[in-house]
């Protein structure tokens, strides 16, 4: 919902009236011309069941909880657009870039690794291209951010054995993330780490594990290129 500002050179490919209106520019292909409307009930509904002391009381947990985060990776990653006292605030974004000019390791293996370890990836190269956005709200306990804590703490230790060549910038755990059960449970394990490194990281659960169904994809290729996933026409006719 709202606008949705653009260069000037791509102002003619906006899209116009989804209700066939003359405009110009081109159709839209779906939803309504200024936004989803079905969205607002959403913020409406939440508003209104906070109150003024919930949402207060939500921003300051959500500000404390990203400074935690802040605090705690600090040390590992220099963290971006802090304040001069080191505060920052309702997210923070962790820097990988020096890492990966020293390393090789990019900020798509330490995001693809977050999954063996059990973690959906933070916002990946935005605002700024190489670095993770880790935003916790006001939803998330101190448990999990510890979790999560330590999990970038891991993370941060097998990107320098990667560093030190004791594994090849190549064939290592962030590099064949995330390691899905079939893999770890192969008759083949060629790779120069064990498969409990692998499949079971340092602080992981064995009991609640969670599995990626597949592996690595390559999200750029699938952006540029269609693949379609749908029976051929052929088996529609008759």
């Amino acid at each position: 919902v709202g606008p949705v500002a653009v260069r000037a050179h791509l102002a003619p490919f906006l899209p116009g009236d989804p209700a066939g209106v003359p405009v110009d520019g081109r159709p839209a292909i779906s939803a309504a011309r200024y936004g989803s409307a079905g969205i607002l009930p959403i913020p409406w509904a939440y508003l209104r069941m906070m109150g003024a002391d919930g949402l207060a009381r939500a921003t300051g947990v959500a500000v404390l909880a990203a400074n935690y985060v802040a605090a705690r990776l600090r040390g590992h990653f220099p963290v971006l657009y802090a304040g001069n006292k080191g505060l920052v605030a309702h997210e923070c974004i962790l820097d990988l870039r020096p890492l990966t000019k020293a390393t090789g390791v990019s900020v798509d293996d330490v995001a693809k690794r977050l999954i063996d370890y059990g973690f959906h990836a933070p916002t990946m190269s935005f605002p700024v291209a190489g670095t993770l956005m880790v935003e916790p709200t006001e939803s998330e306990d101190l448990a999990e951010l510890d979790r999560f804590c330590d999990a970038m703490i891991a993370i941060r230790a097998e990107v320098d054995k990667v560093g030190s060549g004791e594994w090849p910038a190549g064939d290592n755990p962030l590099a064949n993330a995330p390691h899905t059960a079939v893999m770890v449970a192969g008759d083949e394990w060629p790779h120069p780490y064990p498969r409990s490194v692998g499949g079971y990281p340092a602080g992981v659960d064995r009991m609640g594990k969670y599995w990626p169904p597949v592996r690595r994809v390559d999200g750029g290729y699938g952006d540029r290129n269609l693949v379609c996933s749908c029976p051929a026409p052929e088996a529609y006719e008759g």
